[in-house]
């Protein structure tokens, strides 16, 4: 299946609806395993699923217009990005002022309190890496692609066609840019 990948991206590419499905079909498990990962990396409740998730994002994807993905790494990006987009802004919902802001019936367990995710640290660290996006595009790409989609330095290097050494350099310079727009605005 690995095999018919790009020939599904290039399809895909030129507009062929039926390929885009596919495409979608044959990473389908690959990302499943992703929203699953994003959704235990971001703490997300127990309302939004895995699959919902990702059901989520197919919608998103399928209704974008413009250039589609040259590549896998490119697509897989796009889709830890939709996904990254989709838990903050469930997040957000959840937290709303209209919703009853923070309040939540909880019960003790101090196990999920140990867990717990500050929505607001959330919200943060995405709008620093849209900040990135901005200034920086292919280092938001390698965050995406190394930390939300969870490729190796290896794996993106081939996927770039640069060293492995290049990456972890451009991840190096990536943390900081995150690390230093983070904590300006936990000053301000």
């Amino acid at each position: 299946m690995e095999s018919s990948i790009p020939a599904l991206i290039g399809a895909t590419e030129s507009g062929d609806g039926a390929a885009a499905e596919a495409l979608f079909g044959a990473l389908y498990s690959e990302l499943h395993r992703m929203a699953k990962r994003e959704l235990a990396r971001q703490g997300a409740p127990v309302s939004l699923s895995a699959t919902t998730l990702l059901h989520e994002a197919y919608l998103d994807m399928a209704a974008r217009d413009g250039p589609l993905f040259p590549d896998r790494a490119r697509f897989m990006g796009y889709a830890a990005r939709v996904m990254r987009g989709l838990i903050i802004d469930h997040a957000r919902g959840r937290h709303a002022q209209k919703r009853g802001g923070l309040f939540e019936i909880t019960s003790l367990d101090t196990q999920s309190m140990e867990a717990a995710v500050d929505h607001g640290e959330l919200v943060q660290i995405s709008e620093a890496l849209d900040e990135l996006g901005k200034v920086e595009p292919a280092l938001a790409e390698l965050v995406d692609l190394k930390f939300f989609c969870g490729f190796t330095f290896a794996e993106i290097a081939v996927l770039r066609d640069v060293s492995e050494r290049t990456v972890q350099r451009s991840w190096e310079k990536a943390r900081i840019y995150l690390h230093r727009k983070i904590c300006a605005d936990r000053l301000l």
